[in-house]
């Protein structure tokens, strides 16, 4: 079975997407994409370069990221706070408790998301999100 290639970057928005995005084809992808990670919970691969998120993306062009080497500092950051290197495979739900637990939990997002067009949606859920669970030590899995 062949893994499902996302960037580590795209665990965060992944936790804090509402239907906002780019364009309604990349909300529609997006709304897609989730719904099989949170139904099927698949191995993924953490890679840095485009996705299947990013297939529906403007800034994608021909499979580069015209915002590469910003979206390139995001994946090496979360890879870097939760411990974990490019290509690395592991169960969606995993990857999610560790963006958690290594980012979220020790207030790390505006760390990671510096120069996101979206870091003010993601600190607001983020802060009401772990307000409600701030007695867990994880997220159920």
């Amino acid at each position: 079975m062949s893994s499902f290639e996302l960037r580590p970057h795209h665990g965060l928005c992944i936790a804090f997407f509402e239907g906002k995005g780019y364009s309604s084809d990349f909300i529609k992808n997006m709304t897609d994409k989730i719904r099989y990670l949170n139904t099927d919970n698949p191995e993924i691969r953490l890679v840095l370069h485009t996705d299947s998120i990013c297939s529906a993306c403007p800034h994608n062009q021909n499979r580069i990221c015209i915002s590469s080497q910003k979206v390139l500092c995001y994946d090496k950051t979360v890879l870097h706070f939760c411990g974990l290197q490019e290509n690395h495979i592991l169960l969606w739900k995993e990857f999610q408790n560790l963006v958690f637990l290594n980012i979220l939990r020790k207030g790390r997002l505006s760390a990671v998301c510096k120069q996101c067009q979206w870091l003010q949606i993601c600190s607001e859920k983020s802060a009401a999100f772990l307000t409600s669970c701030d007695k867990y030590d994880k997220i159920d899995l």
